[in-house]
């Protein structure tokens, strides 16, 4: 019976902290849409070091190359705003992922593309980072 009071007060403890870190990753992800067609300064604090990210076009590529673009933008003004649907955030211990589908609104052709995204986020010093990231692009039904 001892035990099982220990291992009722053990997960009772840890449930907010959980839903916490749930709120702070997609608290983040939402900020990094808004802002990530146009600010280096958000992607240097979203993505770690040692990023892998695969693109939808089927590239992998590193933080350095990725913040390249950003940090030497071209004079073309941006058009593109990205929101997310369907965020599905699954905690494990100083790790996540999270997965959901991106929209692509751009504004100047009225288009809106379809992503499914997921990222592995690692949590440093009480801040979440992704550290791995894969792109999809979801085909149009015609």
């Amino acid at each position: 019976m001892r035990a099982l009071s220990l291992a009722l007060l053990l997960i009772l403890a840890t449930a907010p902290a959980k839903a916490d870190d749930q709120q702070k990753l997609e608290q983040l992800l939402t900020h990094f849409l808004s802002h990530a067609a146009s600010d280096a300064k958000v992607h240097r604090r979203f993505w770690a070091k040692e990023l892998v990210y695969t693109s939808s076009a089927g590239k992998r590529f590193g933080k350095r190359r990725l913040m390249q673009g950003l940090e030497n933008p071209t004079s073309d003004p941006v058009s593109v705003r990205y929101t997310a649907e369907d965020i599905d955030i699954r905690l494990l211990g100083d790790t996540a992922i999270v997965a959901f589908r991106l929209l692509a609104n751009d504004s100047a052709s009225e288009e809106v593309s379809h992503y499914f995204n997921t990222g592995t986020f690692v949590k440093r010093k009480g801040e979440w980072r992704a550290l791995a990231w894969q792109a999809t692009k979801i085909p149009r039904k015609d």
